[in-house]
């Protein structure tokens, strides 16, 4: 395997890598934690750019300048070097993403995502009898039903090779929406939780990159893929529960 350098850490991030090298840099990623937490933090930048600029790169030209501009060269020159200006903007907003534009509304969701994520981990995953309204001895319902409700294809990844097994799923009620929350658990008694939500249109594309986040303690790895928003959710070391969301980044890619 080629080395991973820090240009694949970044094109990594910029959602711009062929998916075979992107497959060994998240390899690389699960084995190196100093390395994810530094794109965890690039990414965190990302959005804090989208947060900042994206308001400024959707703004409509005010009505009165593209008026004043119909009859006078000078003007139309001046809003083109502001158009130009514009776009080094967004051009800078756009880092971390190489595709798509949002508007700060769609920024602030996501935001919110792995708290939102990390709470419902924290109110079922104590619960001994009822942790899960669907048990795994019905993943096949299980899943046509949460897929149904939120209206796309859903797949509960497999993390048996790893020592956690389905334990079941649930149905929430979200800012969006409906939610699906599958629930994992090992030997051990830990248990982890798969949140999964529609985030826009389905004709919106959004980078796979890895962001990661602590909610009272709650560790959080949360990505967006299509127009979903995926968070798996633990209170387990941070290596630990990047591996898991690897593996499910990896299958739900493939389904």
């Amino acid at each position: 395997m080629k080395p991973i350098e820090d240009s694949d850490l970044h094109a990594y991030v910029d959602g711009v890598m062929e998916p075979a090298r992107r497959i060994e840099v998240e390899a690389w990623l699960a084995r190196h934690p100093a390395d994810a937490a530094r794109v965890s933090a690039w990414a965190g930048q990302n959005r804090l750019l989208h947060e900042q600029l994206d308001g400024v790169l959707n703004e409509a030209v005010p009505p009165r300048l593209l008026a004043a501009a119909a009859g006078t060269s000078s003007l139309w020159r001046q809003l083109g070097r502001m158009a130009a200006g514009l776009s080094m903007v967004g051009l800078a907003g756009l880092i971390g993403y190489g595709v798509g534009v949002r508007s700060t509304p769609k920024i602030v969701t996501v935001a919110a995502l792995p708290r939102a994520a990390a709470i419902a981990h924290a109110v079922y995953v104590p619960e001994q009898r009822h942790p899960v309204e669907v048990t795994a001895s019905e993943t096949a319902h299980l899943v046509k039903w949460l897929s149904k409700r939120l209206d796309r294809k859903l797949q509960a990844p497999d993390f048996t090779a790893v020592g956690f097994e389905l334990l079941g799923g649930r149905l929430l009620s979200g800012e969006n929406g409906p939610v699906a929350l599958l629930m994992y658990q090992d030997d051990g008694g830990r248990r982890v939780t798969l949140y999964v939500r529609r985030e826009g249109d389905d004709r919106a594309v959004f980078g796979p990159s890895f962001s990661y986040a602590v909610e009272d303690g709650v560790g959080v790895f949360y990505w967006l893929d299509g127009a979903s928003g995926y968070a798996l959710s633990g209170n387990l070391d941070k290596k630990t529960l990047l591996g898991l969301a690897i593996l499910a980044y990896r299958q739900l890619a493939d389904g």
